[in-house]
């Protein structure tokens, strides 16, 4: 692609080059198959004339020859769109010139001149756009642009977080979507359940996901309510939306809901298909949807339990006093971001290249930055986890009271924790799933450091409590 973008910057450069004898000669025979197909009616002159358009339309316009060339054969869909775009735009102006007229045409004579500077100031940029397509430069920008802070994902999702964090009563209700392509199920007896089945009945719907802390937390007061109120009109189900692969596996899943005591049903939606049609963003969130089979109210994350389970009581019913017995979750302040170890995510990396595949040996540098990952030793970095080749260590600077550890290892491998340089514990990482870490007295800035003492480690996440 970045050759064809060359060729097209050349040729806007240097209009000779496009508009020789080849092209003309190009478009003269296309012309002459469209007349052919004209001429013969029916399906195959349709056929004909569908040929020779593409000849003439790319004597036209080169972006018609770089849509075909680049962008189709990569994806049907978007190479598609691109052209339904490119129709547009063209059909556009040419509405534009017909109904104006030759006074705009006038005014645009400069830009709409082959010779002219602004035209061949595109084609430079084609061409400056075209070898670092070639040379990889484009992807080393994006890696600087991503490591200088701007586009971070992570700050965007928790400034919408801060700005959701209190549950909202709707006062438009609208119809909760149905259940959409469920990959399983779990304390359902095997058998499929519905929303629409649940009719007559308040139901409370929690997406979640095994390995997420903010999740984990939320489980016990999701129990509590269910044991509360179930015999009282209230359903609960669980829809289990997952962040990694390995939570994708059915079995993994129902370890964990017998692990956290979840006795409602809960389903898989290892293709986000309901995640998208409720157009959720985040883990955990809340619905609570009345006997109707509305919506009438909508919680993010953690937090806002009396809250929750008065909205409960509402759609119930009932009025009675809440449930005090689950602990309430602490609301210090955490200022570490959740960090990603797989290439495809790992945009605080601290040392090495982020957002590269593959192996990299890396050193851990003298002065420690705040929320960066430093990794020291071998590593090789696939989309959603990294691995250590040999003894490794990992080094994180955080603002929290709590360390929780996504991870796995194939065979079982142990780690060495060390906060503020002091030995902490010993973990054994062997199933893929949260590990604690550090549990904290206070919260404050210490430095974490683990010490991998095998092959194989499987590093997924870091999140912060």
């Amino acid at each position: 692609s970045g050759s064809i973008i060359i060729l097209l910057g050349l040729a806007t450069i240097f209009p000779s080059l496009y508009e020789g004898k080849f092209m003309a000669k190009m478009s003269m025979k296309s012309n002459m198959l469209l007349g052919k197909g004209d001429q013969k009616k029916g399906f195959w002159g349709n056929v004909i004339i569908g040929a020779a358009l593409g000849p003439v339309f790319t004597t036209c316009s080169p972006t018609y020859f770089v849509i075909l060339a680049t962008v189709l054969p990569v994806s049907l869909v978007k190479g598609v769109v691109y052209l339904m775009a490119y129709v547009v735009g063209l059909s556009l102006s040419l509405f534009i010139i017909a109904f104006v007229g030759q006074k705009i045409m006038e005014k645009l004579n400069i830009a709409a001149n082959p010779n002219g500077w602004v035209k061949r100031g595109l084609g430079i940029l084609f061409v400056v756009v075209g070898i670092a397509i070639i040379s990889g430069l484009d992807k080393k920008l994006e890696t600087s642009i991503t490591n200088a802070g701007f586009f971070d994902v992570t700050k965007v999702e928790q400034k919408l977080l801060q700005l959701n964090k209190s549950g909202e009563v709707l006062e438009s209700r609208k119809l909760a979507p149905e259940i959409v392509n469920p990959s399983g199920f779990v304390n359902t007896d095997s058998k499929p359940i519905t929303l629409g089945e649940l009719r007559g009945k308040v139901v409370l719907l929690d997406i979640w996901t095994y390995s997420c802390i903010n999740c984990q937390r939320t489980i016990p007061h999701v129990n509590a309510w269910y044991e509360k109120y179930k015999d009282r009109g209230l359903v609960v189900v669980g829809l289990h939306t997952p962040e990694f692969g390995f939570e994708k596996v059915q079995k993994n899943v129902e370890d964990a809901v017998e692990r956290f005591g979840i006795k409602y049903p809960v389903i898989l939606d290892n293709d986000y298909s309901t995640w998208n049609a409720y157009g959720n963003q985040y883990w955990p969130r809340k619905y609570l949807i009345d006997k109707n089979g509305s919506i009438i109210y909508d919680h993010i994350g953690e937090g806002d339990y009396d809250v929750t389970e008065k909205e409960i009581q509402k759609a119930l019913g009932i009025d009675e006093n809440l449930d005090t017995t689950v602990d309430a979750v602490s609301t210090m302040k955490v200022d570490s971001p959740e960090t990603y170890f797989g290439w495809s995510r790992n945009i605080n990396l601290g040392n090495g290249k982020s957002r590269l595949e593959g192996n990299q040996t890396l050193a851990i540098p003298s002065k420690i930055e705040s929320n960066k990952l430093y990794l020291g030793g071998m590593w090789n970095f696939s989309s959603e986890f990294t691995t250590n080749k040999g003894a490794a260590n990992i080094v994180f600077k955080y603002k929290s009271k709590n360390v929780y550890f996504v991870a796995g290892s194939d065979a079982s491998t142990t780690i060495s924790i060390y906060k503020d340089s002091v030995f902490v514990k010993d973990v054994v990482v062997k199933e893929e799933k949260l590990y604690t870490l550090i549990d904290g007295n206070d919260a404050g800035e210490h430095i974490l450091e683990i010490k991998v003492k095998d092959t194989g480690l499987k590093a997924f996440t870091f999140t912060f409590g």
